[in-house]
Formats: C-alpha cells, sequence, structure tokens
C-alpha cells in the first residue's frame, strides 16, 4: 500500500458520490433544505441581535462621553413615594461644588427643565424645555448645526436666549432658518441663538431634537420659580476614574446635605458606563439566545440528513454488495456516503449564507433596521452545518461499510 491509496481511493469515493446526489436532485435539494434554513435563520438573527446591540450603544454614547447623572431624591406625599427629582435636595451650589473639589470631573451642567407650550411664527408647540449650563453641549457631544452657544454672561444675566432642536424648529418654522427668530414660552420672549444639529432617539426612545435648551438661571428665574435643580450633568476626565468619581461625588454631596451615617442618600447618581455595560450584557444574551433557537433548526436538518441517508443506504443495497464485490473496501464505501452526506451539508451552508445574508440586508430595507452581519457568526454558522454533515453521516456511512457483500447482492 502506497502512500497515494487513501487519496485515490477518497477521490473514486468523492466521484461516486457526486453522480448519486445527481440522480436524486429534488430528494437532495429537500434535504438540505433543513441546513439551508437553519444557516440563513442563524445568520439573520444573529445580525438582528448585532444590529439591535448596536442601536442600544449609540443611544447610550450619544448621551455624552464618560457622563455622570446626579437626580435629586424622591419627596413623598401623604406616604406616597412621588418619584425621582421630586426632592429640594440639588443645588446650583452643589453643581459648583462638585467641579470644584472633585479633581477628576472636567465639565458640570445644573439642569432644569419643564414641558410648555412654545408659540412662534403663527404655531405652537408642546415641548422639553431646559435649562442649562454653556458646557453642556460638550458634555452631551453634541454641536451646533448654526448659530452660536449659551455663554457665561448669558448664565449671571438670565438672559432670555435660546438653543432649538431640529424637530422643534421643523415644527415651529418649518423650512425657515430659526436662528434670530423670537419664540415665546409662557408669554416670555426668547431668541433662538442657535440650532442643534440632529441626534436622533435616546434612551427609552424619547426624542432628543424635540426641545428647546435656555440658561438654567433663566429657567428658574423666569419660567419655574425653583430654587432647586432636577439634576446635574457631570463629565468625568477618563472611563477608568468614573467610579472613584462616583464615591467622592456622593461622599460631597453627603457632607453638604448634612446626612447623618444612618440616613439613605437624598440624591440618586447614574453612571452611563453601568447603563452602557449592563444594556450590552442583556442584548448579549438576547443575540446569543436568538443564534441558539435559530440553531434548534440546524440540529433538525441534520437529523434529516441522517434520515435520508439511511434510506439511500436501504434502496442502495445491491449497489454496495456490488462495488464489494468488485473490490471495494468497507472504508471506500464508508467514505463515498460519508461524502454524500458532508456534500449536502456544505452545499445547503453555503445557500444558507447567502439567504441569511439577503435577509439581513433585507431588514435594513423593508424595517429601517441596521442589522449587522458579523463575519465570526457567519463563518461558525458555516462551520457548524459542515461538522453536522460529518456527525449525523456517520452512522449511515458505517452501516454501509458493515454490510455483508452476499447479503446486500441477495437483497430485493
Amino acid at each position: 500500500m502506497t502512500l497515494f491509496d487513501p487519496l485515490r481511493s477518497a477521490t473514486q469515493s468523492l466521484l461516486i458520490a457526486l453522480p448519486a446526489l445527481r440522480r436524486n436532485a429534488m430528494r437532495s435539494l429537500l434535504t438540505a433544505l433543513g441546513i439551508i434554513i437553519g444557516v440563513a435563520s442563524v445568520i439573520a438573527m444573529m445580525a438582528a441581535g448585532k444590529g439591535a446591540q448596536a442601536s442600544v450603544q449609540k443611544r447610550v454614547s450619544s448621551l455624552g462621553e464618560n457622563l455622570l447623572t446626579v437626580f435629586a431624591g424622591s419627596a413623598k406625599s401623604s406616604g406616597v413615594n412621588v418619584g425621582q427629582g421630586s426632592a429640594n435636595t440639588l443645588t446650583t451650589a452643589d453643581a459648583s461644588a462638585i467641579q470644584r473639589e472633585v479633581p477628576d470631573v472636567i465639565a458640570v451642567s445644573p439642569e432644569v427643565s419643564l414641558t410648555a407650550q412654545v408659540v412662534a411664527n403663527g404655531r405652537n408647540w408642546s415641548t422639553n424645555v431646559v435649562g442649562e449650563a454653556p458646557s453642556y453641549l460638550g458634555i452631551r457631544d453634541w454641536p451646533l448645526e448654526r448659530g452660536i452657544n449659551i455663554t457665561e454672561r448669558d448664565i449671571q444675566t438670565a438672559a432670555k436666549v435660546a438653543l432649538i432642536g431640529s424637530k422643534t424648529a421643523e415644527e415651529l418654522f418649518g423650512p425657515l432658518d430659526p436662528v434670530g427668530q423670537v419664540v415665546r414660552v409662557r408669554n416670555i420672549p426668547f431668541v433662538v441663538i442657535g440650532m442643534l444639529s440632529a441626534k436622533g432617539s435616546g434612551m427609552g426612545g424619547q426624542n432628543q431634537d424635540d426641545r428647546l435648551i435656555i440658561p438654567f438661571t433663566t429657567a428658574m428665574r423666569r419660567l419655574t420659580g425653583d430654587r432647586n435643580l432636577r439634576s446635574i450633568s457631570v463629565q468625568i476626565r477618563s472611563a477608568d476614574r468614573m467610579e472613584v468619581a462616583q464615591q467622592q461625588i456622593a461622599a460631597l454631596l453627603r457632607q453638604r446635605h448634612r446626612l447623618p451615617a444612618d440616613r439613605d442618600d437624598d440624591f440618586n447618581i447614574f453612571n452611563q458606563k453601568d447603563i452602557a455595560d449592563t444594556v450590552t450584557s442583556v442584548t448579549g444574551i438576547i443575540t446569543t439566545l436568538l443564534g441558539a433557537i435559530s440553531g434548534i433548526s440546524l440540529l433538525v436538518g441534520g437529523i434529516g440528513i441522517m434520515n435520508i441517508m439511511l434510506v439511500s443506504v436501504t434502496e442502495r443495497t445491491r449497489e454496495i454488495g456490488l462495488r464489494m464485490a468488485v473490490g471495494a473496501q468497507p472504508f471506500e464505501i464508508q467514505l463515498q456516503f460519508l461524502f454524500e452526506s458532508v456534500t449536502l451539508s456544505v452545499l445547503g451552508g453555503g445557500v444558507g449564507v447567502m439567504i441569511g445574508i439577503a435577509m439581513a440586508q433585507l431588514l435594513k430595507v423593508i424595517m429601517d433596521f441596521d442589522a449587522i452581519v458579523d463575519t465570526r457568526s457567519v463563518l461558525v454558522a458555516f462551520l457548524v452545518s459542515s461538522a453536522i454533515g460529518v456527525f449525523f453521516g456517520f452512522y449511515p456511512a458505517r452501516k454501509a461499510a458493515r454490510l455483508d457483500p452476499i447479503a446486500a447482492l441477495r437483497y430485493e
């Protein structure tokens, strides 16, 4: 036996296997259909999951980079918890102290918000009016499309100026340039000095572009009459200092609010990194679950291959006996049927990959959803489909190789 004998046997088995599949083309196609559906569904579901994960991460990142948000605590009325931000626990002095005393803080923006009817250009629109500091746009990484930002002088003088979101501008001014126009909030005129670039939906699905930003001092003095803040946005120097800064801010606020050790915080601090990590973990689990559920169809396809191959062995018993009678070895018989099984799974996997990618692209067109096809998921789905051909084809191939040549020739 030479070194080339096994290679020659494998080549001969392959040349016999391929015509056998062509003779039963329809049955071969139906057999491979389970693999095709399985691979296509795995790729499409993984792409949908990856797309959803990227979409959520994009929304989280749109909140700003290295962001901590300090909310006022919840107040109680007649024993009922009114909700986060309802307690009067945060002040502008707290915001200044955070900026001044926490080393890793690079920017702070006190926030006051309300929902109000805004009137301009003969139209009116209910929108979110937010009082912020000039640093707010930097914290949120939110550039202006045109115009200028609020200044420190505007904060000091409680100026009646505003930045307008693209959605609010569209509703109030249509195609007109809103910069330089006057909008009225609770009958108080504000000059629009800048228009924000479009940012899209944020966490919770709210439209971030539907807002009017004014100096926080103006909101407190002229609109709400509040002396306290709803929240404070804090930007930290780097991501690896987020937890340390959060602890320092909590300690500072407890000290400023004179809270004894046995009292709970009268504020809440939300860490953007924690939110992003949690969301990424959850969407990752969902994506894996979608892939696993879709993978069940691959298993069903493998069982279908084994079933058809067993039927094929039974139908071709005389053919197997004849090959053995003219000198074919059991190894060659086993290799022939194994090649048939693997060919079905490999071809099915290839077609499934193309269909899966097409389904992912179709999601973009029909649902305006950016499904992301991951090369690793495509490779894994294809390799698994090929492995299924070997695994589920091994038993029928082994059964064919163990047939008794004499009994096989006599088989009717």
